[in-house]
């Protein structure tokens, strides 16, 4: 083997190392990080990411409780899933007391414009209605129907129709009317 081939090898295995030792360096950064909380495998593990959400905030509010609740078509009547999330809603305001919460509703029914917009107050009422039974103070809560505006989705089928059939509950720190 001649000189200048052993000499181009060395160099190439020298080049070689380089690249890997480059490879195998840790970024100090990553190895500040606290650990992440283990995952149990249980429903009420944190969601990856929301690990360090705060009791009592929106963010436990929207993730832990839930804002949302539908209807039937053409029904402003609550139904048990309905009901089940309104209980967890007024005990979670409850023990919140320093939140309002804006009830608005929405429709995406059969009729008119107008019967639709009806139809939206009637379901965010019911809703301020039933939370004001499990003892969430009437003052802290208003309610407004919006009928078709503000749709979830623009579609025909009826499966795609009843996410468009909610109300959604929105803590607001103050009051507002729009």
């Amino acid at each position: 083997m001649p000189a200048s081939t052993g000499y181009k090898s060395r160099l190439l295995a020298a080049a070689m190392l380089l690249a890997l030792t480059a490879c195998t360096t840790t970024d100090v950064a990553s190895v500040e990080e606290p650990p992440a909380a283990p995952m149990t495998g249980q429903t009420n593990d944190p969601a990856p990411g929301f690990e360090s959400v705060k009791t009592g905030s929106e963010e436990d509010f929207i993730l832990n409780v839930g804002r949302r609740i539908y209807f039937a078509q053409d029904s402003a009547k609550l139904d048990s899933v309905a009901m089940a999330t309104l209980d967890n809603q007024a005990a979670w305001l409850n023990r919140n007391p320093s939140w309002l919460i804006k009830l608005q509703g929405f429709a995406d029914d059969s009729g008119s414009e107008s019967k639709m917009k009806t139809l939206s107050q009637q379901r965010a009422d019911a809703t301020m209605a039933y939370l004001a039974s499990k003892g969430v103070d009437a003052r802290r809560m208003w309610a407004r129907g919006y009928g078709n505006d503000r749709e979830v989705r623009d579609c025909t089928e009826r499966s795609c129709k009843v996410q468009n059939r909610r109300v959604v509950a929105n803590l607001r720190a103050q009051r507002d009317e729009s």
